[in-house]
């Protein structure tokens, strides 16, 4: 047993080079076996079937038609629910709504029932979109969601009883991720709403521009500003006012807090309000290109303004996850590629799978050239 769970073949998914392999040769493409492992992992998360042996086994693979044959089939099969509960998950970051505890004597609503209900709203909502191979931007604009009776009491849906989730027409200002629960809170603090972790969640997320780190010496909002500042009680946008008259802070504030605030109107919680700290809620910002944001819906119209920037976005990130490792910067012919050829096809989530399983990086291998040590003492190489 020992012997076993050391060994590199349990420890590793090992692919094996073909036999008669060039020298000169700067890449390969993998075997049949090994792309059939490739794909499950990547759309199953777990082993090949054996309708997938048998499809690499006979060649099929190494036709497009067979290819596709097999990602379709793989797509349709429930065992594809790894792509929500697994890639998006990494990718939405819905693991950080296990690190936010807001304040309950402010959130009594807000429990770990609660907690799971949003993030099994966003993972069946992905999956949705996985199943109907439905648009990539209907993620930010579906009219639609998943709920249960608790989620729903939240959200102030009517008509929704039981445990059991299902598929519910949402209001316009809960359109898409922007307005699901698992984001907004997990974008929060414990006590407010976080403008700066919303407006970087949608650069780093959904536009793939993350923000530069703050300087090691700027004071934190809740040290600088407070709620009840000279004896006014301030909402959190005027807070972050204050706090942006620092030169240092304002240079990347002005970019980053429009979005979270057009979000603003979600509490901490991803309730709907109108006022803050007894302050009426203003969710109107401008974007960095001057485009000016009011609620949800204008955040919505500025990332579909920029919708290559998402589209490209969600491309590495997938393309990420497919490979089991970063995308470089030698990659992005490649995603770009993907991109445009989804583009013909109304953005599907299928076309954007295909695409990344038709592409070199997928399908070859690159010959690594021994590192040459050198001998700084005799001054040659060994």
């Amino acid at each position: 047993m020992q012997s076993i769970l050391v060994s590199p073949r349990f420890l590793f998914r090992t692919e094996q080079a073909p036999a008669t392999l060039l020298k000169t040769a700067s890449s390969y493409r993998i075997a049949d076996q090994d792309l059939a492992s490739r794909l499950s992992f990547f759309l199953w998360a777990t082993g090949p079937d054996a309708e997938l042996i048998k499809a690499a086994t006979s060649g099929a693979l190494r036709t497009q038609a067979g290819l596709e044959k097999q990602v379709r089939r793989m797509l349709a099969d429930k065992r594809s629910d790894a792509l929500s509960t697994r890639f998006a998950s990494q990718w939405l970051r819905l693991q950080d709504l296990d690190k936010i505890f807001p304040d309950y004597l402010l959130y009594p609503q807000y429990d770990d029932t609660l907690a799971q209900a949003m993030r099994k709203e966003t993972e069946l909502f992905f999956d949705s979109i996985v199943r109907d191979d439905r648009g990539i931007l209907d993620l930010v604009i579906a009219d639609y969601t998943f709920v249960n009776e608790r989620l729903a009491k939240h959200y102030g849906i009517p008509n929704v009883t039981g445990s059991e989730f299902r598929r519910v027409q949402t209001p316009e200002y809960r359109r898409g991720l922007l307005g699901q629960g698992s984001i907004l809170t997990s974008t929060s603090v414990a006590d407010r709403t976080s403008p700066v972790l919303r407006g970087k969640w949608v650069m780093d997320v959904l536009l793939g521009t993350p923000p530069p780190p703050p300087p090691p010496d700027v004071p934190a909002l809740d040290d600088s500003v407070k709620a009840n500042e000279g004896g006014k009680m301030l909402s959190t946008r005027q807070r972050m006012e204050e706090h942006r008259k620092n030169p240092t802070c304002n240079a990347c504030h002005r970019f980053i807090d429009p979005l979270g605030l057009a979000l603003d109107n979600f509490d901490v919680t991803g309730a709907w309000r109108v006022k803050d700290n007894e302050v009426a809620v203003d969710s109107v910002g401008d974007l960095y290109d001057g485009t000016t944001m009011n609620g949800p819906a204008g955040l919505r119209d500025a990332l579909l303004k920029h919708q290559d920037m998402m589209l490209r976005s969600f491309t590495e990130n997938l393309l990420t996850y497919a490979l089991g490792r970063r995308v470089e910067y030698t990659d992005m012919p490649t995603v770009r590629a993907i991109v445009a050829g989804a583009a013909k096809n109304d953005n599907r989530f299928s076309s954007y799978v295909m695409g990344v399983v038709n592409s070199a990086a997928f399908r070859m291998v690159k010959v690594q050239t021994p590192t040459k040590v050198v001998n700084t003492d005799a001054g040659s190489p060994r």
